[in-house]
């Protein structure tokens, strides 16, 4: 039988019609492994509130989770299972990347700054949140720049960006400090409260978030002066180009729509568990910049400023 009449038979019988792109090519990479095991692996934070957290229930929640559930979707659909199981693997600042590299997570949905040094080792899905970096102080120390650190103890959390930069700037400015490390966000602001650090570096919204849920929030203040803008990412394996495809194009159909504004009001402007606390946190400009032209760039320089017509948009909106 010729070709031709071998494809016109089997269009018959609605073979090639119903046959998913997926079917249609060889798998390779994370969404081989998806499909092989019928399950996607999410690296997953214990204390990065609001963003990757356990609740008074022991089950993980949080901004990000959610943006990777709306991603977990998209993978079943384009893979074609009829379910796909997902798991929590608890991951922290310090072994998140060696985890994504070694194939244990598939997507990590915590609280991570994509940058350009990162971006050597893992890709990052399109910037889903951007931070301020600052410090954190009891209002009795008077704390207001990084100036007024000279000589004293700051702590920052292991495996984080932060923890470089403070470094970098304590040598430039020849401030002094002690840099304390807390191996988790938790300890860092345990150090800070019982007095083992006058001061905590680390981004501002989960600085805001520490604070809201402190036992004395009104006793602490954070800086106006922020010492860096960094974008956070998903963050997935470097050389997937085919399953970062599937995770770009969910995110960016999700921040095209209106559901965005629903979890991001979920997290940042509503009571959040499981101590009911909102943490008044509105979208910085930059972030609705971001949702308008999404982009996975690790360079700050693509964040610090707001477009115009951003800005203009926001005054008609007030």
């Amino acid at each position: 039988m010729k070709l031709t009449k071998i494809i016109a038979t089997l269009l018959s019988v609605g073979v090639i019609s119903s046959m998913s792109p997926v079917q249609a090519q060889e798998l390779t990479g994370t969404l081989a492994k998806i499909k092989k095991a019928g399950s996607v692996t999410l690296g997953v934070r214990d204390g990065s509130v609001p963003f990757s957290y356990l609740d008074d229930k022991q089950q993980y929640q949080g901004y990000s989770i959610d943006l990777c559930m709306k991603v977990v979707t998209a993978l079943q659909k384009h893979l074609g299972l009829s379910e796909l199981k997902v798991v929590m693997s608890p991951v922290t600042s310090a072994n998140r990347i060696p985890l994504m590299a070694n194939g244990t997570i598939d997507l990590e949905c915590g609280s991570t700054t994509n940058n350009l040094e990162r971006q050597q080792q893992v890709a990052f899905a399109p910037t889903m949140f951007v931070i301020g970096n600052r410090v954190l102080s009891k209002k009795s120390s008077n704390i207001k720049t990084l100036e007024d650190l000279r000589g004293k103890t700051l702590v920052a959390t292991a495996g984080t960006s932060t923890i470089k930069q403070m470094t970098i700037l304590n040598k430039e400015k020849n401030l002094g400090m002690n840099i304390a490390v807390g191996k988790d966000h938790p300890e860092s602001f345990l150090m800070l409260e019982t007095g083992r650090a006058v001061a905590e570096a680390n981004d501002d919204i989960l600085l805001a978030s520490q604070v809201a849920n402190s036992k004395n929030p009104n006793d602490y203040e954070i800086t106006k002066e922020a010492l860096s803008v960094e974008p956070y990412g998903i963050m997935l394996r470097k050389g997937d180009p085919a399953f970062k495809k599937v995770v770009d194009d969910a995110l960016i159909r999700l921040y095209k729509s209106d559901d965005i504004n629903r979890i991001y009001a979920k997290w940042f402007t509503s009571p959040i568990p499981p101590k009911n606390i909102n943490l008044k946190f509105p979208m910085p400009p930059q972030l609705k910049a971001v949702f308008t032209n999404p982009t996975d760039s690790g360079d700050p320089a693509a964040y610090a400023a707001v477009p115009e017509a951003q800005k203009t948009s926001d005054k008609r909106k007030k």
